[in-house]
Order: structure tokens, then sequence, then C-alpha cells
């Protein structure tokens, strides 16, 4: 499918890292990000989306530039519509989690520890008697860890026991995270979203300062809710309204064994053109902009903007 980008190999543009996701080319102190169509779940490749890639680039690209006077980010280019060429940093090794409401379902959630009794998290207390969904009464921060094979959810005070980071940077990078999900919420209640909750990258430069790295407010990265619904569900104690990608892994785990099989059947083709076609929804609402599908075929369109690029 000349519409779809599976994989690169562009010895010329550096040593290269693949991802889940992104193939990253690394020269110097510059990172090259191309944002492929892989789909992927139980830590295997599931399908190739189309446009996904360019989504999740393009989003990036829109909060970056709408974030930009909170902290600065790593960009130095996006020139194409899979690509972003970033400048290199140290990274921060911990992931800046970022609550704006009590939910979830997996064993590191707020919701999940809430429900078993726990109310106090460290950096915060939460009160008894709150439902799931419910909105908290302001923003909290709930750092994990990045360097185990399993993130760890700890509060600052004990991400600077254990000497992952100074109390300096841990700081900072609750100030910052929080001032930038307070900007994320603000316009995409612009858009009519909730911006539930995320995670954001920093690395630091050479006076020590933070920058934004990787991502931001993706769907892949954040969890949204449709606005117009949340207040009846909330009080009628159903679901909120999401940008659901995962009926495409029930898929996987309803016609075969995805942790156990040597091989995996093909994904349906119409269940994969429904999820390009939510990824390309999700971008024309948070950015409230049309989707303008970069020129095809990919591979040969990428190569040519990255030429000048050439090491």
């Amino acid at each position: 499918m000349e519409n779809v980008l599976k994989e690169t190999n562009f010895s010329w543009l550096g040593k290269k890292y693949t991802g889940k996701v992104r193939d990253v080319y690394e020269h110097k102190d510059r990172l090259v990000l191309i944002a492929t169509d892989r789909f992927t779940g139980f830590d295997r490749l599931l399908a190739y989306v189309p446009h996904k890639g360019q989504v999740l680039n393009q989003i990036s690209a829109f909060w970056f530039e709408q974030t930009k006077n909170i902290v600065p980010n790593h960009v130095l280019g996006i020139p194409d519509p899979n690509v972003t060429v970033g400048k290199k940093f140290k990274t921060v090794p911990v992931e800046a989690v970022v609550r704006g409401y009590i939910t979830g379902v997996t064993g590191t959630s707020l919701w999940h520890h809430y429900s078993k009794g726990k109310r106090d998290f460290g950096n915060f207390t939460l009160p008894d008697g709150m439902k799931k969904n419910q909105k908290l009464k302001r923003p909290v921060f709930t750092p994990s860890t990045k360097q185990d094979d399993h993130d760890r959810t700890l509060s600052p005070q004990e991400m600077v026991d254990e000497g992952i980071v100074s109390e300096e940077i841990i700081q900072k990078v609750e100030k910052t995270a929080l001032a930038l999900f307070a900007r994320g919420q603000e316009i995409a209640k612009r858009q009519r979203l909730i911006l539930v909750d995320t995670k954001y990258e920093f690395g630091t430069d050479a006076d020590g300062n933070l920058v934004l790295i990787d991502e931001i407010h993706t769907p892949d990265s954040s969890r949204f809710w449709q606005l117009a619904s949340y207040e009846e569900r909330f009080t009628a104690d159903e679901e909120q309204q999401y940008f659901d990608k995962e009926f495409l892994r029930l898929w996987f785990k309803e016609n075969c064994d995805p942790y156990k099989d040597a091989t995996l059947p093909d994904a349906p083709q119409e269940l994969v053109e429904e999820l390009s076609r939510r990824y390309i929804q999700m971008y024309e609402q948070i950015t409230g902009e049309k989707f303008v599908p970069g020129e095809t075929p990919v591979l040969p369109r990428i190569e040519r903007n990255m030429a000048s690029y050439a090491i």
C-alpha cells in the first residue's frame, strides 16, 4: 500500500533506533524522528494504519507550537508530514504524568489505587466519596520511572530519595508539566474535548534548563473525552465517550492468542480503515484544521524532503 509507511531504512540520516511507532535516526546532537503507521499491542505489531504516523507527528507539531512560550522544545524543523527533526538533549529519567480526573482501569491508574482505599499519594491527598471519572479539584502530578521494564509510579519525594532525580529537577518538571496540562485543557475545551490525563518527557540543556522532547498531547500519549456528553454520562455512571483504539486489539484477543501464537492473522481491512478514520477525526477535532494527507507514495516523498539532512 503506497499510502502506508511501514518502516524506513535511511542509513544516510545516521544511526537508527527502531521504536514501536517511530524510526529514530541519531547524528551528533540531532535526532530525526519518523512516525510510521505501525499499530502495536501485546508487544507485537498488529497492523499498519494509514495516516496514523502523519496524524501523530502533526498533532505533536501543533502542540509544540501552542506551548513553546511555557517551555522550550526540541523541534528544529518539520520537513515532512511524518518527520520531526529535533535537537538531542540529556533525558530526564521521569515520565511526567499529569491527571485531571480520577479514572483508569490498569493497576497503575489513580482510580485503581483509590478504589482499593488509598487516599494519600505523597504529594496530594484525595477525599473520601469520589466517583470514577470525577474531575479532581486540581490536576495532580504522578510521575513514574523510565529505567525499569515496568514503570513504577512514585511520589516526587520518593524519586529524590531513590536518587532518580534531584529535588530541583523534579520540582521544575512538576511545575512545567502542570502548566503544559493547563494549556492543553484550555485549548481542548475550545475544541469540545476534555484532556483527561497525559504524560510528558523532558530533557535538559547544557545549563540544566528543561526542554520538552518526544511528543505532546497525541491520542497515543493522552486520554481525551468528548466534552458535550461528560456531565450526562458522569451523572448516569456511564463510561465516557473517548478516542477508542482498543477495538482492534480486542479483535486479536478474540481471534487468536496474541501472546503465544507465532503468527497472527491479518487485521480485518474494515477495522483498520475505521481506526484510520478515528485518528484523522481526532486530528481535526484537536487542531481545528482539515486533515490533508501527505503526497504518496510515502517513502520517496520522505527521502526527497530529507535530502538536505544527509550526513
